[in-house]
């Protein structure tokens, strides 16, 4: 389960929490304009968009998990477990597999409303990269500085949601989850007024009552609701120190802590990184489970005309700052 925000301030953020009870040997990795990206059904693509994001490189490929593009455009994949549905290839569409969805519409397009275009044309496939990796049941959230959509691909056909709230979670469909927001319209970050009843001396005893039935547990729709609130509420300073710094914090929001969500017997879901772009330099920003530090990697310090791909480890281990 996953979480993912958009955040506006000098600069464009976007970024997502990764829940889950492992690891997939995820790296950040770059993929430059010469990189040749092969799909299913659509050829390969010898020159496009650089890339940077997270990515699990299996067979040379990169399997994005999220990613923003050299243009600003950002996008990621969120588990969307029972309503995905995807199709075989069809003759009039441009036939697109999961795993191939964020480098062909990062490597193509430049803005939220070429993404809309080009995938208008679309039909999300079937096809497994691997016997050992399936077609994943995903959405996606596509953002720029510019505004989101949400993609779901449901048994009805392709939809392309507008995301007036920059967040994404898991599910239901993203209609719904939005929908769900009505019931939390009388939340506010400022004190409360005395609306229960006038006549009863009810008092304000603490900082943050007026957002008293914030949902708090881990499923997708409370952290969308969760995060939603904090997103649209959070206000910060304008320097790259200062965004960024908030962008982690409205995650940390619906982090999940091992030994909170039960996976599986004995298997916890923990927030596995957690990961924050500034989409209009291209600097790669995470914190991961046990290490707390924020690292970064950037694209434009890499050779964005090679040919190779280049992959960061995830600095795990945790960083302690000792001062005496």
């Amino acid at each position: 389960m996953c979480t993912a925000a958009t955040y506006l301030t000098q600069d464009f953020y976007f970024g997502r929490t990764l829940d889950i009870n492992r690891s997939y040997s995820e790296e950040v990795t770059v993929t430059p304009r010469n990189f040749p990206l092969s799909f299913r059904h659509m050829g390969v693509l010898e020159t496009h968009h650089a890339i940077i994001g997270m990515a699990l490189v299996a067979d040379g490929y990169p399997l994005y998990f999220d990613a923003v593009n050299e243009k600003g455009l950002a996008m990621a994949g969120l588990n969307f477990v029972g309503y995905a549905h995807y199709n075989h290839p069809v003759s009039d569409r441009n036939n697109i597999a999961t795993f191939e969805l964020i480098p062909w519409l990062l490597g193509r397009c430049a803005s939220v409303a070429e993404a809309r275009e080009a995938l208008g044309q679309l039909n999300i496939t079937d096809d497994a990269f691997s016997p050992q990796f399936p077609p994943s049941q995903l959405h996606w959230m596509v953002a720029d500085r510019t505004g989101a959509i949400t993609v779901e691909a449901v048994r009805e056909g392709l939809r392309i949601y507008d995301n007036p709230v920059g967040v994404l979670t898991n599910n239901p469909p993203f209609d719904r989850q939005l929908f769900h927001l009505n019931n939390y319209m009388g939340l506010s970050p400022r004190d409360p007024e005395n609306r229960f009843a006038p006549g009863l001396d009810l008092q304000v005893y603490s900082h943050g009552m007026g957002a008293l039935g914030l949902p708090g547990d881990l499923s997708s729709q409370s952290r969308f609701v969760r995060a939603a609130f904090t997103r649209l509420n959070a206000c910060s300073g304008h320097t790259e120190e200062q965004s960024v710094s908030q962008f982690f914090h409205i995650l940390g929001t619906v982090e999940h802590t091992r030994g909170c969500s039960l996976w599986e017997k004995d298997e916890w879901e923990i927030t596995a990184y957690t990961c924050c772009c500034n989409a209009d330099k291209g600097i790669y920003y995470y914190t991961t489970y046990e290490n707390r530090q924020i690292s970064a990697v950037h694209l434009h310090r890499e050779d964005v005309e090679s040919r190779r791909l280049v992959c960061y480890p995830l600095i795990s281990g945790q960083q302690i700052r000792h001062q005496n």
